[in-house]
């Protein structure tokens, strides 16, 4: 409940500040806490005995690294993966004491950084592995640090022969190393003949980092059987609703939800084009909403409708009605013809995700997958935070469009 807006002594109240920006956001994005949490212990459930991580990077795939990290950890996650030191400083904010891996590695001088925010880079070259080694001896670092191992990525990592070489190193103790992984090619692919020679060849040389704890499964493979999830898991775009088996039904909850407002309603006679190109042609007397997200704001151009090309639906008044045009930077036109006369008004909001549109639904009209959806939403939406009522003072808070 939103308490009186009017300032007190001229200054807003935290709920009239909620309040107003809610009132003049052009679109909401709402993330369900609760939901992260129920896909992640799902994962845990089916990862069993191994632990299950959870990959926070690109903030939380366009969640918000600081209220995703407290939820997820005030659910049991114990350890983290980011891509960069910065995002490991926004998880370090957020959660004082978890383990956090930084997956894009060690870079020259980065050494104090790492020590100072408490977290572990992933090694996957010989020369950074050296660099690391000179740090830890010159200060007495002993935070730790992973050795990625490549597969067949051929991405980052060690090949096979470097990594053989550093096993001496294990044996001889005192190493440093808390974890060895790899990443898998084609984990959603369930029959992907890759699958089960990454699996081999990482198992082969796993073993030989003998009492290092193993990781080869992210969402996906976490799906492919017990014999992938080793010691660690470790689940990034499964936990925000995306497939991980995207043969099958979706097993995830539904995580984020989209709307923007409407900013004019307008008529165009048949035979009249809409938008830039002038590539779609109205075939009726038409109304048309104009709705104020755009390619900007991750709304994609490729869900654009031309003529002889159906776009992307747009849920206005409970009912899906069809993009018009091509989506330009800001705005987007939604035929709403079919509606009754009155069902949408200026200022309304529209559904763009959610409400039965996936994440994986909407990637498919951008030519691309949900990871790049969540990743790309913008910073002009107000965020919303829903549940999650154990994982601190930002669950069912508002963050202002920044």
């Amino acid at each position: 409940m939103i308490s009186d807006p009017r300032p007190v002594g001229g200054i807003l109240s935290p709920e009239a500040n909620q309040a107003a920006a809610l009132a003049t956001a052009t679109g909401i994005l709402t993330v369900d806490l609760d939901a992260i949490v129920a896909n992640w212990r799902k994962l845990e459930k089916t990862g069993v005995p191994a632990e299950c991580a959870g990959v926070v990077k690109a903030n939380a795939y366009g969640c918000g690294i600081p209220p995703v990290a407290r939820a997820l950890a005030a659910a049991g996650c114990k350890t983290f993966f980011v891509a960069t030191l910065d995002e490991a400083r926004a998880l370090r904010g957020a959660l004082p004491t978890t383990t956090i891996y930084v997956l894009n590695g060690f870079f020259q001088n980065s050494g104090d950084a790492y020590a100072k925010i408490n977290c572990r880079p992933v090694i996957g070259d010989l020369n950074e592995l050296a660099e690391w080694d000179v740090f830890c001896r010159r200060s007495g670092w002993h935070g730790g640090a992973a050795i990625h191992i490549d597969t067949g990525m051929n991405r980052l990592g060690l090949t096979i022969a470097e990594a053989q070489g550093i096993i001496p190193r294990i044996s001889a103790g005192d190493h440093g190393i808390t974890l060895v992984m790899s990443h898998l090619v084609s984990a959603e692919q369930l029959n992907s003949p890759v699958n089960a020679r990454q699996l081999a060849t990482f198992r082969e040389i796993a073993s030989r980092f003998s009492g290092v704890p193993a990781s080869l499964s992210n969402s996906s493979g976490i799906f492919l059987g017990a014999q992938f999830q080793f010691d660690l898991v470790r689940p990034g775009a499964a936990l925000y609703g995306v497939n991980p088996t995207p043969e099958a039904d979706n097993p995830m909850q539904p995580v984020v939800e989209l709307k923007a407002r409407i900013v004019q309603i307008r008529n165009v006679e048949r035979g009249e084009t809409v938008g830039y190109g002038g590539t779609w042609t109205a075939r009726r007397s038409t109304r048309l909403a104009i709705v104020s997200a755009g390619y900007a704001d991750g709304y994609f151009r490729a869900a654009s409708a031309n003529d002889g090309t159906r776009g992307a639906e747009v849920v206005v008044a409970g009912k899906r009605c069809p993009v018009a045009g091509r989506i330009s930077m800001d705005l987007t036109a939604v035929d709403i013809t079919d509606l009754p006369t009155n069902a949408a008004r200026r200022g309304h909001m529209v559904t763009l995700l959610g409400d039965g549109i996936t994440v994986d639904e909407l990637a498919h009209h951008f030519g691309t997958i949900g990871y790049e959806v969540l990743t790309s939403l913008g910073t002009r939406y107000a965020r919303v935070y829903k549940g999650g009522e154990t994982a601190g003072p930002r669950a069912d808070s508002i963050a202002a469009p920044s």
